[in-house]
């Protein structure tokens, strides 16, 4: 155990839980590729095993780091889930502006959109998953409700902003406001997404087409 991690531990003693746990809030926010290492062995474990099933020590296994480094960072497995969600939803808002930039019109847009739906349920359920195991967490601990609900808020508000600018440049027409749409625009892509992974042999194709329409109708 490191010099670090034994001070953290120490710490826990004489200040109790509750400091600890806002003392490990400050330090969980860590870079590098022990950080990615362990988001990545914490989303696989989720996939497989669930949350209940994703213990410290298949994470530290999977990432190859010591069980102490996660308990220092993160605390808590909850907080760990929450981390790896935060991560995935920032690369996948620099995806999406990356992937809207050179939209010049809705087409372009829900074409953008629907590639990447297809693209998470094919290539990474894993996050899918991740997302849904977290909101059930937060129907029953305030604090991971808490960051789940401000996770909610940052990417709607990235959206809102994307779809606002895209107005600005003339390539849509909101008929909403932004933050609205943007949240309409997440409720259809949650229920399809949940829908296509459980109910694997069921052609969605219509189902898309359908859900392409309702989005037009918010675009153009």
């Amino acid at each position: 155990m490191s010099a670090e991690v034994a001070l953290a531990f120490r710490l826990a003693g004489q200040l109790g839980l509750k400091t600890m746990a806002a003392a490990t809030a400050q330090q969980r926010a860590i870079e590098g590729e022990k950080a990615q290492r362990i988001v990545e062995a914490m989303r696989s474990s989720v996939a497989r095993r669930g949350v209940a099933g994703s213990t410290f020590d298949h994470v530290a296994r999977e990432a190859q780091v010591s069980r102490g480094l996660l308990h220092y960072y993160f605390g808590t497995k909850e907080r760990l889930l929450a981390e790896v969600v935060r991560r995935d939803c920032d690369l996948r808002m620099a995806a999406l502006d990356e992937q809207l930039a050179p939209a010049r019109d809705a087409d372009d847009v829900i074409e953008a959109l629907v590639a990447s739906l297809k693209r998470f349920v094919k290539d990474e359920p894993e996050f899918i998953t991740v997302v849904f195991e977290l909101f059930t967490l937060s129907r029953r601990n305030e604090e991971i409700a808490s960051e789940f609900a401000e996770l909610l808020r940052r990417t709607r508000e990235h959206v809102a902003e994307l779809l606002a600018r895209k107005q600005a440049e003339g390539a849509l027409h909101l008929r909403a406001e932004p933050e609205a749409v943007a949240d309409v625009l997440f409720s259809l892509a949650d229920g399809l997404c949940l829908r296509m992974l459980t109910e694997t042999d069921h052609d969605f194709t219509q189902t898309l087409d359908a859900g392409v329409l309702a989005v037009r109708a918010l675009l153009d």
